[in-house]
């Protein structure tokens, strides 16, 4: 019973660490997060009536579809999720320890942010802003508590191999920081799966308890 506690701590302890020696890069990765939010939210808007309404038929006709019975493939949809992380966790990891690739990295968790800030407001500018959150908390919240950090987290391994190099360009220490990257990113992999199922069984079953608020 008292072991449990210490490797929480310890587990903890790492967590808090890593941050600490990376905070200024973690700064910036946030920065870039909530400005690809805001303009998703200013994109949404400043819709033209046309587009506003094809968001509307679209977010309505999905709600309306589970409400007269149509179910969600949670086989197929997992297997979607696990793909995309699966393949964004290698397109960063591989842009990442190519150095030059960081621009790129920065460029997909803005636009991460960007399609956070248009679902959120898309979904106030349908159902107002009550029922909008409940939208985005029964779709999207909780395997966003996984996946945002993640991949905010591979980010800044990326940008931490970069500065690593740019300091020391011997072979021994690029063979070293790109072993680093690869096994932080494999345990980014894993906790992106943990993202999908949370994503396929637990926010499906979320928006199916909250179906008739829309």
């Amino acid at each position: 019973m008292r072991v449990l506690p210490k490797k929480t701590s310890k587990l903890g302890g790492l967590i808090v660490n890593h941050i600490k020696d990376n905070l200024k890069s973690y700064m910036i990765i946030s920065l870039i997060l909530l400005i690809g939010i805001i303009l998703g939210v200013i994109f949404v808007n400043n819709m033209n009536e046309t587009q506003t309404k094809e968001v509307q038929t679209y977010l309505t006709n999905f709600i309306n579809a589970l409400k007269d019975g149509s179910t969600i493939d949670n086989g197929a949809l997992l297997k979607k999720s696990i793909l995309n992380n699966l393949l964004l966790v290698l397109f960063m990891w591989f842009v990442g320890s190519t150095v030059i690739g960081i621009p790129i990295v920065i460029g997909m968790v803005a636009f991460r942010g960007f399609c956070l800030g248009y679902t959120i407001s898309a979904g106030i500018g349908v159902w107002g802003t009550g029922k909008g959150i409940l939208f985005f908390a029964s779709t999207m919240l909780l395997q966003n508590l996984i996946f945002i950090p993640c991949m905010m987290a591979l980010a800044v391994s990326g940008m931490k191999l970069y500065k690593s190099i740019m300091k020391d360009k011997r072979k021994e220490n690029i063979k070293f920081e790109i072993f680093r990257h690869t096994i932080f990113s494999l345990i980014i992999l894993a906790c992106l799966l943990l993202s999908s199922f949370i994503e396929t069984y637990i926010s499906t079953i979320l928006l199916t308890l909250c179906i008739s608020y829309f």
